[in-house]
């Protein structure tokens, strides 16, 4: 084998730092929200958009990275997406109300978008087969540590200082990606013959169908679903877009995502992977966040001191894998990853009031030892049988599945919480009415403790009561939950079975040396 040259290798860790930034900037904003909302004088629902327009955009990106890399070349394109994400997250920094945030966050997200993709188009085009494994785990490392301690850092410079540095937070590694990659990538002339085969149907199609449809899940909750107007309309124009898009890109000879690559069924089965996998990843990162604030009252450093537990054993795990995927089929390495993932998801089905932070780690160190076994072998599963030319649209196809799992995901998450509590609720309540036995024997319990503590009767009463209130609340919200990752933990379980339906094809000699950078 051809030593890789060095020049490739910084391509690659510049690619990977600046897909890491752009991971980590669609969680950060969360644990701020709060802040950047009263700063600049919004309501809750109004700041949701602050995170919805930075992945809308992102959405939308990602689908074009391919046919701007090619046109304009891929140095020139991610100096020009990695410079704007810098320029963008600076002029977050310096909005002066909602709508000037969303703006910027749009524009960071679109450049950000570009990033995402692009990293993983460098690791598979610039390493041989034998060291992409390497690559692979290092890129499985930035989609799964970034979203995990995005919510922390934001937290924790927000306290510190304020909420305008996670944005300035970008400005260093972002100004480190650019050196890297300009002196790791070949300067080529812009292809005027691609730019000219601009594919405008399948641009206006994919940025209407995509970006509403993520607009969709990501509101769909907050707008009460289909019972909204305004989440039917976009429901609908989404529906008719993508569906333009999909015959628009399968009658196209030069298609702006090659969707062809679905006619084999192993890239297919690992596109489903991808699903699942971003459903499971950021289902669970929205999730246990809101689990221990609900229910635990936990801050943003106390979450960030277990969800750290989330990325840290992977730092262990991940220099094995490389090496297992040359001994082990990627196959069964999958399906192991993924039912590991799953074993973590039921440690959790059976949570009570007092299963809080020291609990959840223990499944968490679970998750965090299985995750490598996913994230890796997957993406040479699906890779390995693709040719260099069909890697842009795979890494298209791949990164949108994965961010829409995460959008499905914690649409239906958000949705199973508010409906499975309202349920429980209603269960409970049955069970011990106020009326019954025990409701009173317990009522009395709770107002006899209030008097004892020095309030009068009535008052102990009305304290009580609201007390039993807040006990039934607290206790279906724990149940249902328990139903969210029981819920997970069957769907990862049938992406491990599916894994092993895979045939395993011989790697293609055209991927068995690096390209030039």
């Amino acid at each position: 084998m051809e030593p890789i040259p060095r020049r490739n290798w910084i391509a690659v860790m510049g690619g990977l730092i600046g897909a890491f930034m752009a991971i980590l900037d669609i969680q950060i904003t969360n644990a701020s929200l709060k802040d950047i909302q009263g700063a600049l004088s919004a309501t809750l629902s109004e700041s949701s958009w602050i995170s919805t327009s930075y992945l809308v955009a992102e959405m939308i990106a990602i689908p074009l990275s391919g046919w701007l890399s090619r046109g304009l070349s891929v140095r020139r394109y991610l100096l020009w997406t990695t410079g704007a994400f810098i320029a963008a997250s600076v002029l977050c920094s310096f909005s002066w109300n909602l709508t000037s945030m969303i703006v910027f966050r749009a524009l960071q997200g679109f450049t950000g978008g570009a990033l995402i993709p692009m990293a993983f188009s460098l690791i598979v085009t610039l390493l041989p087969l034998q060291k992409r494994a390497t690559g692979m785990a290092l890129f499985g490392l930035c989609a799964t540590f970034a979203p995990a301690i995005g919510p922390t850092l934001g937290g924790w410079l927000t306290e510190q200082m304020s909420w305008h540095y996670i944005f300035y937070l970008n400005v260093p590694p972002g100004l480190l990606v650019m050196a890297m990659l300009a002196h790791g990538l070949d300067k080529k002339p812009v292809d005027w013959e691609v730019i000219k085969r601009v594919d405008l149907i399948g641009i206006v199609t994919m940025a209407l169908g995509l970006g509403l449809l993520e607009v969709v899940l990501e509101e769909g909750n907050r707008e009460d679903w289909f019972g909204s107007s305004f989440i039917v309309r976009l429901a609908v124009i989404s529906a008719v877009a993508l569906v333009f898009f999909v015959i628009s890109q399968l009658i196209r000879r030069h298609p702006l995502v090659n969707l062809r690559l679905l006619h084999n069924p192993r890239f297919a089965l690992a596109c489903f992977a991808y699903l699942i996998l971003g459903m499971a990843l950021m289902g669970s990162i929205y999730v246990l966040p809101l689990y221990m604030t609900q229910i635990h009252n936990y801050n943003a450093l106390e979450i960030g001191e277990v969800l750290m537990w989330m990325g840290l054993p992977q730092l262990l795990v991940l220099p094995l894998v490389p090496k297992l995927t040359h001994k082990i089929d990627p196959r069964y390495l999958v399906s192991f990853g993924f039912l590991i993932f799953a074993v973590s998801c039921f440690m959790n089905v059976n949570m009570s009031a007092d299963y809080a932070g020291p609990q959840l780690i223990q499944s968490l160190i679970v998750r965090a030892l299985g995750q490598p076994f996913i994230m890796v072998p997957l993406s040479l599963v699906a890779t390995a049988s693709l040719s260099h030319d069909e890697i842009p649209s795979s890494s298209t196809l791949l990164n949108v599945l994965r961010n829409l799992g995460g959008a499905f995901g914690i649409a239906i998450i958000a949705t199973m919480l508010d409906n499975d509590t309202r349920t429980h609720v209603l269960q409970i309540g049955s069970t011990l009415a106020a009326s019954s036995i025990e409701g009173q024997n317990y009522l009395l319990q709770l107002a006899q403790s209030m008097m004892a503590q020095g309030s009068g009767p009535e008052i102990a009463q009305q304290q009580a009561r609201a007390m039993l209130a807040n006990t039934i609340n607290r206790e279906a919200a724990i149940m249902a939950y328990n139903q969210v990752f029981y819920i997970m933990g069957i769907f990862l379980l049938i992406a491990s079975g599916l894994m092993l339906l895979l045939k395993s094809p011989a790697p293609r000699a055209a991927d068995a040396e690096p390209l030039e950078a």
